[in-house]
């Protein structure tokens, strides 16, 4: 009896149909409606091209749309052609969609008002926006949506002055979703004054709303702005709190970032996703928070993210930043596929952890799979600058034209860092005068250093004059000359680039720490007295500067970086204790001592242009190595006190 009502009655039928392509499979809804009672009934047959759309199988729907024009009368109505127009949308297929417009012509459907915003929106989908206006125009009678589809699309397409022309003409009153679109086109044209406006003059504002605007301070580096509208959200979902957290990361703020990251953990129960782990990884590379950067491998492992290229990707580069070079490569070899970006990142990390050669030989099998764009060669160039692969430099750097990228002036600056640490002044000032971009001042400035390097002093005067003029306020430069002056014992022009740093108003930028306890990032700065531990973390700053010999009533570069040695053992080391320790020497005498270190501490880093290349290496469980430049070295043992 079911089967007999199932063959006679076409409503059951095509409910029948539309619960078994969503219960059982699309395969099997299309077995039963090849069965129909009714050949050409237009309910069934768009109730089948639906449930295509539906499960996304969108060759399909035009396919059975050409079987049944091709094989019945079946006579396609406006529904037919509002859900094929869906589909060539949804599938991008422009020229699918032509012949679909075309037919909708003929079959004197273009009167429709809900086929013709269909039509729009498609062509809108498509860029076409002189074939969505010619329809637009065309139509005798528009609704809320088909104004929304031809505004969103020029918004989209950049296109922001027709858009805001239409959209003061639309006669309808405006919903969010319009505005919404009409601020997302102000905002990715960096038209925030215009995006503010109209967020202001919205009565209903959505997450969507808020969050659109939060990207757009972001991105426009407004990132005071963008957390007052954070922290004024009435609510926010995980995609307002990733974009809030990838605006810090964006702005060079990564403290920032990881305190937030962790205070959505602590205050919401939301979850991560991959994004969250994309947006925060950079944080904690910058940062060195290694434990933070394990938890958030952990948690990649156990959600079964760590299939996706980008995840991946983001962890090994983490790991490779913050010295765990093995993890990263282990992360790497296991990858069930690599992007561009996944050898780039190896590439780069090989290279940051002084392994150059590795980083070559990764290039070269890479070159054997995929083919490297601008960043795969500056992690290239970086390699051989890294390793003083000079030869090596310039042949990568010529070969360059033959994968048909463009030298960019990142790739010109490092290759004037290559030769500048190599002692090949007058090339490196060639390939800066030669270069068709006008240098920047990170380009001087490392010049500028290589001369200071090699004493060159006639070179030095000549670049600190365009740097002076790129960066007035960069104190970094003109200590560099300052110290070439003093060594050559040229007083009074130590007294001319002092009054010139006056004049200009450099001043010498702070140098600060940062160090991981338990997962919290702290920044120690240079001079600070606000600390409240300030009194302890001294104790031991004294202790550990004793081998150098120098005062101890002056703290500068152990400053920014004993302080935060200091401060990681405070919680559990008594003051007393503390101030009975003494720092021991009597390894100095073992040869082990002074061979190749291998492990460098991940959680400490320091900002002092005085200081470049400092590391802090961990030669024993509490015996540690602090070196710097020019080369001084001072070892130190905090006996019963941790620090990793």
């Amino acid at each position: 009896m079911l089967r007999h009502a199932i063959d006679t009655n076409v409503q059951i039928f095509t409910k029948f149909l539309v619960v078994s392509a969503s219960a059982v499979g699309i395969t099997h809804a299309r077995k039963l409606f090849d069965q129909r009672p009714q050949r050409e009934d237009s309910f069934l047959c768009n109730s089948m091209i639906k449930a295509y759309l539906d499960t996304r199988q969108y060759p399909d729907s035009f396919a059975l749309y050409r079987d049944l024009r091709k094989e019945t009368c079946f006579a396609p109505d406006n529904f037919t052609f509002t859900t094929l127009t869906k589909s060539c949308t949804l599938s991008m297929c422009v020229y699918q969609g032509l012949q679909l417009h075309g037919q909708i012509w003929r079959s004197g459907f273009c009167a429709d008002m809900y086929v013709s915003t269909g039509v729009v929106d498609m062509y809108a989908k498509f860029g076409k926006m002189g074939c969505a206006r010619n329809v637009f125009d065309e139509m005798p009678q528009r609704s809320e949506v088909s104004w929304t589809a031809l505004i969103c699309g020029y918004a989209r397409c950049g296109e922001l002055q027709v858009a805001s022309k239409l959209f003061d003409e639309m006669p309808q009153v405006k919903d969010v979703v319009i505005c919404n679109a009409m601020m997302d086109g102000y905002v990715k044209s960096g038209d925030m004054t215009s995006a503010r406006r109209l967020f202001d003059e919205m009565t209903d504002k959505t997450v969507i709303t808020w969050t659109t605007m939060i990207r757009g301070y972001c991105n426009n580096r407004d990132i005071e702005s963008a957390r007052e509208l954070f922290d004024a959200m009435p609510q926010r979902n995980l995609v307002s709190w990733n974009t809030m957290i990838g605006g810090y990361c964006q702005n060079k703020q990564p403290q920032e970032a990881i305190r937030l990251f962790q205070e959505m953990q602590a205050t919401t129960s939301l979850e991560p996703d991959d994004v969250t782990v994309v947006s925060v990884l950079p944080a904690i590379s910058d940062t060195g928070a290694l434990s933070l950067g394990e938890w958030c491998h952990h948690f990649v492992q156990r959600k079964k993210l760590d299939k996706m290229v980008k995840v991946c990707t983001a962890i090994l580069d983490m790991y490779s930043k913050c010295g765990e070079i093995e993890k990263a490569r282990k992360i790497f070899d296991e990858m069930p596929e690599k992007e561009v970006a996944s050898w780039n990142a190896m590439i780069h990390g090989s290279a940051l952890n002084g392994n150059a050669r590795a980083a070559l030989d990764l290039f070269l099998a890479m070159l054997k799979e995929v083919k490297p764009d601008e960043v795969t060669m500056l992690a290239v160039l970086s390699a051989c600058n890294h390793g003083g692969l000079v030869e090596k430099g310039r042949k990568w750097f010529r070969v360059m034209e033959e994968f048909g990228l463009i030298a960019k002036i990142e790739h010109y600056g490092c290759m004037v860092d290559l030769l500048g640490r190599a002692g090949h002044l007058k090339e490196a000032e060639d390939v800066i005068t030669n270069m068709p971009f006008v240098p920047n001042g990170i380009i001087l400035s490392s010049f500028l250093s290589a001369c200071g390097q090699y004493k060159d002093i006639e070179r030095a005067e000549r670049i600190l004059n365009k740097a002076v003029e790129l960066e007035p306020q960069n104190d970094g430069n003109y200590v560099l000359l300052r110290n070439l002056y003093a060594a050559d014992k040229r007083w009074d022009d130590v007294g001319m680039v002092k009054r010139m740093m006056k004049k200009n108003e450099a001043k010498k930028e702070v140098g600060c720490s940062t160090i991981e306890i338990n997962s919290i990032v702290s920044e120690f700065i240079s001079g600070d007295t606000t600390h409240p531990h300030r009194r302890n973390i001294h104790l031991v700053l004294g202790k550990t500067r004793k081998p150098t010999g120098e005062s101890q009533s002056q703290y500068s570069f152990w400053d920014i970086i004993c302080m935060g040695v200091s401060s990681s053992i405070l919680k559990n080391v008594p003051t007393n204790d503390l101030e009975n320790q003494e720092c021991s020497d009597q390894r100095l005498r073992e040869p082990r001592m002074f061979r190749p270190t291998t492990q460098r501490t991940k959680n400490v880093q320091t900002n002092d242009s005085e200081n470049q290349g400092t590391q802090i290496i961990k030669l024993y469980d509490d015996v540690f190595c602090v070196s710097h430049y020019p080369y001084k070295e001072s070892l130190f043992s905090l006996k019963n006190l941790s620090f990793s």
